[in-house]
């Protein structure tokens, strides 16, 4: 028996429906903001996402080359696929642009809980928008989509300027290293090492910066930076609409790049990989022949999403199956027809079973039975059942859609 390949899954109707649901909630969130949706090829240039993260990421993406040579990649994220989609067709539109999109993505990682070789990321990008309140808004929506899908999750929201200001003068050699140290929250690495280097001070400043939890106590370890009034503004954006969140100054992730705000969420029932979103502002047209523009955006784990969200709801069994007798198959199909078209999942025996088998298999799959034989069909009628209740009567067509619609017990 052929498996599916390792870090892939199938999806059963129930879970299609539950994600679809989902994906809905989602979009519908989005599109109140003004975010439209786009779509990108699944495959793409190599180049565009070595171009940014260097030649090492091949090791982490579906790569292969075409029958021309070309090199090609799956996606692994939805962002550079995005910003190329925005020099190539849309730069002279008016800005800002707000875009979302729902893609398949393809990492060669380790499948874990919550992470797959193939996954979907929900994201947005505003493009054009290169300030506080462009700021503020990428996070309130990311807020709204989160909880639309009915996600419980930490909000942790930081700048880089004040991370940037400290390590200042700091040579680029010894600032990656840090800023693992950090990513890792390896405290006592850092320690050892910030020693041997004889800046202890910087140390102070670090963890110092690491637990501030307002904008007072970030300018008072960084003193007066350029970005003061910026950051400020989005905080307090975020503070009169009321929404939960922690300033977390010690996000490092992603500093290269991201240019200035940065927010992380961290979800329930994710075990230790609980990040459930990622986004910031930054600047990435220009390496694809575009213009500097500033943007902002974030991706959503979906899978992670669905993971966190718990065990599948039990489906509303709502189906109407309709049963008949070999004469009034015609009638069969015009009655499915006529519930269909009222809205209703309407499944008709295809089988050769007589009325009792098909009655039996019914209750495991309807809410309801239409059951048209000869006399209903001459009397255009028929005899609607509840399948939960054991009741049932003879009635018209409106009629039982009507009683359909009501729930008639």
């Amino acid at each position: 028996m052929i498996q599916r390949p390792r870090g892939t899954r199938d999806f059963l109707p129930d879970e299609m429906e539950f994600r679809r649901n989902i994906e809905m909630k989602m979009r519908e969130a989005a599109r109140r903001w003004g975010y439209r949706e786009v779509c990108t090829p699944t495959f793409e240039t190599q180049e565009l996402y070595t171009i940014r993260s260097g030649e090492g990421i091949i090791n982490e993406m579906y790569t292969f080359e075409d029958k021309g040579g070309r090199a090609l990649a799956l996606r692994p994220e939805g962002t550079a696929a995005v910003l190329r989609m925005y020099v190539n067709e849309a730069k002279v539109l008016a800005k800002p642009l707000r875009w979302c999109y729902l893609s398949d993505c393809y990492r060669y990682e380790r499948p874990q809980k919550g992470r797959y070789r193939q996954f979907w990321q929900f994201g947005a990008e505003l493009i054009g928008a290169d300030t506080a309140e462009g700021d503020a808004e990428i996070i309130l929506l990311a807020d709204d989509i989160l909880r639309a899908a009915g996600v419980t999750y930490d909000l942790h929201v930081g700048h880089l300027s004040p991370m940037r200001a400290i390590l200042r003068d700091i040579p680029e050699e010894r600032k990656r290293v840090i800023m693992a140290l950090l990513d890792k929250k390896n405290m006592e690495g850092l320690e050892e090492t910030l020693s041997s280097w004889h800046l202890e001070d910087l140390e102070c400043s670090l963890k110092d910066l690491l637990e501030a939890t307002t904008t007072d106590e970030v300018f008072a370890i960084t003193g007066p930076i350029p970005e003061q009034e910026r950051i400020e503004a989005v905080v307090n954006v975020l503070k009169t609409e009321d929404i939960q969140f922690r300033q977390n100054y010690g996000i490092v992730r992603g500093l290269d790049y991201y240019t200035g705000m940065v927010f992380e969420g961290f979800a329930e029932n994710l075990g230790a990989e609980n990040q459930i979103i990622g986004g910031g502002a930054y600047r990435l047209a220009h390496l694809f022949g575009g213009d500097d523009v500033g943007s902002c955006g974030f991706g959503i784990g979906f899978d992670r999403v669905m993971v966190s969200l718990g065990d599948l709801p039990v489906p509303e069994n709502t189906v109407i199956a309709v049963l008949y007798t070999p004469e009034a198959r015609e009638y069969a199909f015009s009655l499915s027809r006529q519930f269909r078209d009222a809205g209703f999942r309407t499944e008709m025996n295809l089988l050769a079973r007589g009325i009792s088998a098909q009655m039996k298999h019914a209750a495991k799959t309807a809410r309801y039975a239409v059951l048209a034989g000869e006399r209903e069909m001459a009397d255009g009628t028929v005899t609607l059942r509840n399948m939960q209740a054991g009741n049932q009567r003879e009635c018209t067509v409106r009629e039982a859609i009507d009683g359909v619609s009501n729930g008639w017990e």
